[in-house]
């Protein structure tokens, strides 16, 4: 495949993804929805939030986190009370992850170990 042919091809996809979304975008007029569909869509963000960080607090490499020095579990607890005290979700998530940065980097509590990697197996070739 030439640079020619790669360009060509992520143009196409943009285009063809901007006509996908745009339907959804510039509609001229509302579309008709249920009131409780209505009401529940304005649960999405924190719901789709909660469902991204909530296994990354509780889980390393597939494990339940047991230990309570793990940094994120402080992130966590602060970001909660932070939401508790202010309702805003931008700063719920700046002072979870300051705290765990401070306690991570700044005075080197580490909760989460290096994964590690190994080397794949390598497969028999196929001769035909």
């Amino acid at each position: 495949m030439s640079a020619l042919d790669l360009f060509l091809a992520t143009v196409g996809m943009s285009f063809i993804t901007l006509l996908c979304r745009i339907s959804f975008l510039m509609p001229k007029e509302d579309l008709p929805m249920p009131r409780w569909l209505r009401e529940g869509l304005h649960y999405a963000p924190i719901a789709a939030l909660a469902a991204v960080v909530a296994p990354e607090l509780v889980m390393t490499q597939g494990h339940l986190v047991d230990t309570w020095r793990d940094p994120r579990i402080f992130g966590g607890a602060a970001g909660l009370a932070f939401y508790a005290w202010k309702r805003n979700l931008f700063g719920t998530i700046a002072c979870g992850t300051g705290v765990m940065l401070v306690l991570r980097v700044g005075v080197g509590v580490v909760g989460r170990p290096t994964p590690v990697i190994r080397a794949a197996p390598s497969l028999p070739s196929i001769q035909g």
